[in-house]
Order: structure tokens, then C-alpha cells, then sequence
């Protein structure tokens, strides 16, 4: 759930961040640059001890913010850099006669973005937020570090009951089993999505085809 609602909720992040780094504006540009650069700097645990300990000292007193809405706070904003990259990478693999056509048809920049480059962009980069959400599926393992139970965790404290004790073994079988089925169906979705993607656009080499600068 935490690998799932924070690409869904960093996702829209994501885009406005791709959109903002190749923006005209230095100013924009700059902000987005080094959000994207900070925070893929930073280890996930960093960002996740920090939501831990230091943000509820700078709450006001009487303000208290769930340690698990802290955690999803800080898984967001560390996916949100990284899919960045990954739209940003597909707005670049557009072919430059894409935004040629649509400077052609007289559309202003938001419907040239929202209606032919960004639909486009976004169907090349699926397969790497495929990819984006099996890494951070694997990382959500890291909230144990700051009190969160998750299932290995969950295995173990299970594991000082009497009536489990001697199912170790079996327990962390389980649970390897659970990773391997949820990362290998993800990343055969990936593949499958690749495979069907032949009819996607792909730069051409035609001259003053080629792909969009970034």
C-alpha cells in the first residue's frame, strides 16, 4: 500500500517536475534541478528518519502528524524525484516533428503539452515507472527503521509467539515468496507493456526529426 499510493500520489509531482526542468524558465528551471538533484542525493532512510524525528519538531504545540502519514510524506517526495527523470526521459524520446505538428495546428504551449507530447511521453516512460515501483516496493521494507512494522518485521515479532516459534523457516519462505510474486509479475507487466508498445512513436531519422532537446 505505501509502494502503491505514494507512485500514485508522486506521480503528478513527477510530471510537473519533468515539465519544470525543461522549462524556458531559468528560475523554474533552477528550483526543479535541485529539488530532482537533493533529493536523489539522499538516501530513502535519510528522508524517512528525518520525517521520524525532525519534522515533528518544527510542528506547532498540540500539532501531532501520524508516523505513518509522515513516512508516505517522505516515500513521495523521494519517488517524485525519480520518476522525474523517467518522464523527463520520455518527453525527450518524443520525435521533434511531434512538437513541430502541434506549433503547426497553432496549439499555445499548455494544449501542445497536455494533448501531444506529454500523452506520448508518458506512454515511452510506463515500462521504467514499472520498473520505478518494484525498487520502491523493495524499499518500503526500510520503514522499519523508524517503528513502522512491515512484513518482515510483522514475520518477526510473529515469531516470539509461542505458537509460531518453530515456523521460522516456513515464515520467511512466505515472505520471500510474497516479494518474488509481486516484483516478478510487476516486471513481466513491464515487459508485456514493452512488447506492445511496436506502434509507439520512435524518433525518425529523417533530418529535423529527431528527438525533442532537453
Amino acid at each position: 500500500l505505501l509502494a502503491t499510493f505514494g507512485v500514485a500520489a508522486a506521480f503528478p509531482i513527477a510530471v510537473l517536475l519533468a515539465l519544470g526542468r525543461r522549462s524556458g524558465l531559468p528560475a523554474i528551471q533552477a528550483l526543479c534541478v535541485a529539488y530532482i538533484e537533493l533529493v536523489r542525493g539522499v538516501p530513502l532512510i535519510s528522508l524517512l528518519f528525518m520525517a521520524s524525528v525532525m519534522v515533528p519538531l518544527f510542528l506547532p504545540a498540540g500539532v501531532s502528524i501520524d508516523k505513518l502519514v509522515r513516512a508516505q510524506l517522505a516515500l513521495i517526495l523521494f519517488v517524485a524525484a525519480y520518476l522525474a527523470e523517467v518522464v523527463r526521459g520520455g518527453l525527450q524520446a518524443v520525435p521533434r516533428h511531434q512538437y513541430e505538428a502541434a506549433d503547426a495546428l497553432g496549439l499555445n504551449a499548455f494544449h501542445k503539452t497536455t494533448r501531444i507530447v506529454l500523452p506520448q511521453a508518458l506512454r515511452i516512460a510506463v515500462p521504467p515507472i514499472v520498473n520505478t515501483l518494484i525498487g520502491l516496493f523493495k524499499d518500503t521494507s526500510l520503514v522499519v527503521v523508524i517503528g513502522l512494522f512491515d512484513l518482515l518485521q510483522t514475520i518477526k515479532v510473529s515469531l516470539n509467539e509461542p505458537a509460531w516459534a518453530g515456523f521460522g523457516v516456513e515464515a520467511y519462505l512466505f515472505a520471500a515468496l510474497v516479494y518474488f510474486a509481486f516484483c516478478y509479475s510487476m516486471s513481466r507487466y513491464s515487459r508485456t507493456l514493452e512488447l506492445r508498445r511496436g506502434d509507439s512513436p520512435r524518433p525518425s531519422s529523417a533530418p529535423g526529426s529527431g528527438p525533442a532537446p532537453g
